[in-house]
């Protein structure tokens, strides 16, 4: 298929048809994120009948499909109707599909009802990647990320109401050193209201300069050094309080590989921690050069 690249994807859809619905991402101003800033990225959304020629083109291949992430940052900004188009092609062209998949903001949802995203999920989209990024309202506004704590909370909720697994990511350092720790605590208490099917954290990346965070940061956004870093996964894991959420934190941004299931692992998960902040030698810990994304 013919993409209008770069392309992104969650690294759990490796192994997944991606289907790009739209182009870039509606919303387009987080100061951390650069994934579509180039004048291709500009956002629009794919016309119907050039998706249905992509699924259809799979289809004539012979390759066995059974997993399909809907493109790029912001599919579900589509309307219902779109939406439930595509899903029905792909039921009819794609019948091995056994899960559909998508990023989602949480404005999306707004106009969706709960009986329109049980009408998706019954057409196979059944987990969608929330990316809340932080639970701390004074974090969401100088990241320009126009979401808040309870806007998250609705749509999670509305997510889960509709039978839809959702899987949050939440970055670790967003918050720079000014923040870190209400970051970390107001994430956990996002996370406790929310109960996400998966939760996973990335350490916040900024390849090409802190030039548009610095502005909402007293003019110097500072990431946590790796220690920092640690005390605030340390806070994070401390607060939340989960009772059956598959967690990772194994992401290549990531120092320490952390893996379990929230809460029963919660114990081993903090020690893992501890360890990293107190005997970072012998932790196990991913070097420099293989943080490169």
């Amino acid at each position: 298929m013919n993409y209008i690249e770069p392309l992104f994807r969650p690294p759990s859809e490796w192994k997944s048809l991606i289907l790009q619905v739209t182009n870039g991402c509606s919303w387009n101003r987080c100061t951390f994120c650069d994934m579509y800033t180039a004048p291709q990225k500009r956002f629009r959304a794919q016309k119907l009948d050039k998706i249905a020629a992509d699924i259809m083109s799979v289809s004539k291949s012979g390759r066995l499909v059974h997993r399909v992430f809907l493109a790029d940052g912001d599919a579900m900004s589509l309307p219902f109707d779109r939406l439930e188009a595509i899903c029905l092609l792909i039921r009819e062209h794609l019948p091995d599909v056994t899960r559909i998949s998508s990023y989602c903001l949480p404005r999306n949802l707004k106009n969706k009802t709960v009986e329109e995203l049980s009408r998706l999920r019954e057409l196979g989209l059944s987990l969608l990647y929330i990316g809340c990024e932080s639970g701390d309202d004074e974090v969401l506004r100088r990241i320009e990320k126009g979401e808040s704590f309870e806007s998250s909370l609705a749509a999670l909720k509305k997510i889960k109401a509709a039978g839809i697994k959702s899987s949050v990511m939440i970055l670790n350092g967003l918050g720079g050193t000014e923040l870190s720790q209400q970051h970390a605590i107001n994430s956990a208490k996002l996370m406790n209201a929310a109960q996400p099917e998966y939760l996973s954290t990335l350490v916040v990346t900024l390849p090409l300069g802190t030039g548009r965070m610095d502005a909402s940061y007293n003019g110097h956004f500072q990431l946590p050094d790796q220690h920092g870093l640690f005390v605030e996964m340390h806070t994070l894991l401390k607060h939340l309080e989960l009772d059956k959420t598959i967690f990772r934190s194994d992401h290549a941004s990531n120092y320490l590989v952390l893996k379990g299931t929230l809460g029963k692992d919660k114990d081993k998960l903090i020690a893992q921690v501890e360890q990293a902040m107190t005997k970072p030698q012998s932790s196990g810990l991913r070097q420099e050069w293989q943080r490169g994304l």
